[in-house]
């Protein structure tokens, strides 16, 4: 378990050692790293996702370790409340940054001629906290001409628990 301690409230996060063991011990180390601390919640589209993990305060991106192999056809789904890392149009190109749905969003699911999007957590407690980050005012800020919170949605710390 993960408790990621926002501006807005903490979210609980399960992290799924056994469907994704590569994906989750990347996020499980840029947790244990302090990576995520002070990071920001840079985009936000209702209905759609959250996305956090690469960006300071300052809208720079934080040097990241090497990208880890795509593990979305692990059987979970990109559903509500899950969380997923992130990548670029290259199927093993995702680091540190990590979304949450906000809806179940099959279109992020491995199928014939799309890689997918792997989950590697859900979310326990604290949909509250996120459905109030999806509900910020967003449009343009740093680098990110729209889908960025006007207020900072901050990760002040994230740590994992229960262990």
């Amino acid at each position: 378990m993960v408790v990621m301690h926002t501006n807005l409230g903490d979210i609980t996060i399960e992290v799924f050692e056994d469907e994704a063991p590569k994906t989750a011990a990347n996020f499980l180390q840029y947790v244990q790293d302090g990576f995520y601390d002070g990071t920001i919640f840079h985009r936000v589209i209702p209905g759609f996702v959250i996305q956090g993990g690469g960006f300071d305060e300052s809208y720079q991106q934080k040097k990241t370790r090497d990208p880890i192999t795509n593990e979305a056809d692990n059987g979970v789904k990109n559903d509500r409340g899950t969380l997923s890392m992130a990548r670029t149009s290259d199927p093993n190109s995702a680091t540190s940054q990590f979304f949450v749905n906000l809806s179940d969003n099959a279109p992020l699911n491995p199928s014939r001629g799309n890689a997918g999007y792997a989950v590697f957590g859900k979310v326990t407690d604290g949909m509250d906290v996120v459905d109030q980050i999806a509900d910020v005012q967003t449009g343009r800020a740093g680098p990110f001409r729209q889908d960025a919170p006007q207020e900072q949605v901050v990760i002040e710390s994230a740590e994992v628990s229960g262990q």
